[in-house]
């Protein structure tokens, strides 16, 4: 590596987020350099295919250019203003008008921030300020689940049940945060037991939990269509079905996390109605600008705007904001990209490939790596194991996903190992013929990890 390059300078200076840095370090990274439709190629000209979209969010490719010239049209007429102080724009206005007409029924307001976090922060204080001008300030708990993600904020990191993002950080998580299971099928289903009996028992696991905390304390239910940082992992069949009369019954809010799940992912609008969710809260962002601009949504109910109005009335103002949340360039951005859904229907294509994509992944069940591939639309989760007939995972010391994961990676295919799971969630866009190229790619990653572990399994500790 040449002194003065540009991984040398990316050793020196930046801090890479969610990244082992002693072998970012060792490694150093691979710098993208230009993406086309699909595909990206890094600073040495090698090219991949980009299964993850980024980080589960460029649903139009690396190369719309409809949505670059949206974005310079207006950052020529205004490259920034605010939504504070009775101030505002019209591509804000434009924007959460569309969005309150195509969101989910009963979330008619909007609230803009930059990112997921933000939205799921914002969330999170809207709660507990819903609550306290309704005059029940003891509801202020918040219930997440083991392995979901909402977030990097002190709050959203103390939700989410990802316990690397945990560690040594001394969030408040048993103040304000609860936790139930990961709702894993596959992994945690007991011998004999059904779908539906594990969805009932994960409902089970909800109410005894709401009964020793006490209804009275407990405010909301945060929770992905799909859980995304989890591993991709799809509900089991009849879970929202069972755990939101639950939450109804307790005066528990639903939000709908679908930073990773809206627009067209699971093959509807929102993954609420691929999985017949009915929020009180909704949390969008990364496909909302297919990620081309910072951008996030938090979409809330009726009520919850009466109490906003409320605590302005009460205190002389609404308390809450950010400087860029809204901000003129990244709505104009979410404008262009909602009309370029509509008009290419995207959602019908992603149900049109999604078979393709399912059935491609399904047949890396025969592979001796891979216990289960589960997915919807076009979000899967490919499980990794020891022992295929035992479910038995890999030990974590062995890192067998970040195995397969480089290994994919030098076949020029960009996925996501969480722990022994390989996500996918390629671009919206991605074409039958280019999914077959993906699973081939995938396939000799797989390939390369087998042989390297000496065509062997590893017996789990």
């Amino acid at each position: 590596m040449r002194p003065n390059s540009l991984h040398a300078a990316d050793l020196a200076h930046l801090v890479h987020q969610q990244t082992d840095l002693g072998a970012h370090e060792a490694e150093g990274a691979i710098l993208i350099a230009r993406g086309n439709g699909v595909r990206v190629t890094d600073t040495e000209g090698r090219e991949y295919i980009e299964a993850m979209a980024g980080l589960w969010c460029a649903s139009l490719g690396f190369s719309e250019r409809r949505l670059a010239e949206a974005a310079y049209k207006q950052m020529l007429a205004l490259p920034y203003y605010h939504t504070f102080f009775q101030k505002g724009h019209e591509p804000s206005v434009r924007l959460a008008e569309k969005l309150a007409a195509i969101a989910p029924e009963g979330l008619g307001h909007v609230l803009f921030q930059c990112s997921g976090s933000e939205a799921n922060d914002a969330a999170i204080k809207l709660i507990w300020y819903y609550n306290n001008i309704r005059g029940k300030p003891g509801k202020k708990k918040l219930i997440g689940r083991v392995r979901g993600y909402h977030g990097n904020t002190v709050a959203t990191a103390s939700l989410s049940g990802q316990p690397h993002m945990q560690a040594d950080f001394d969030l408040p998580l048993g103040e304000r945060f609860l936790h139930i299971s990961n709702p894993n099928y596959y992994r945690f289903g007991q011998e004999g037991e059904s779908e539906e009996q594990f969805s009932a028992r994960m409902a089970a696991e909800l109410e005894a939990l709401i009964e020793r905390e006490g209804g009275e304390t407990i405010a909301a239910l945060f929770a992905e269509p799909v859980q995304g940082g989890g591993g991709a992992i799809t509900p089991p069949r009849g879970y929202f079905d069972l755990i939101q009369p639950i939450l109804r019954r307790h005066d528990i809010l639903l939000v709908a996390d679908e930073v990773i799940c809206g627009f067209g992912r699971t093959g509807n609008l929102w993954g609420c109605e691929t999985y017949g969710m009915r929020p009180d809260m909704l949390v969008s962002a990364k496909q909302l600008t297919a990620s081309y601009q910072p951008l996030s949504a938090l979409l809330i109910s009726d009520p919850i705007h009466a109490a906003l109005m409320e605590g302005s009335r009460k205190h002389g103002s609404f308390g809450h904001g950010f400087t860029y949340g809204g901000h003129p360039v990244a709505c104009a951005v979410g404008l262009e990209t909602l009309a370029i859904y509509e008009e290419r229907d995207i959602i019908g294509h992603v149900r049109a490939v999604s078979p393709v994509f399912l059935e491609g992944l399904g047949a890396m069940r025969e592979h001796p790596l891979v216990g289960d591939v589960r997915g919807v639309g076009l979000i899967a989760g490919v499980e990794l194991v020891a022992d295929k007939e035992a479910k038995a995972p890999f030990p974590p010391a062995a890192k067998v996903g970040l195995l397969v994961q480089e290994k994919c990676q030098a076949a020029g295919l960009i996925v996501r190992a969480i722990g022994d799971r390989i996500a996918f969630t390629p671009p919206l866009i991605i074409t039958a013929e280019e999914i077959g190229e993906m699973c081939g790619r995938f396939r000799a990653g797989l390939d390369a990890a087998w042989a390297e572990l000496g065509g062997k399994a590893l017996a789990a500790e």
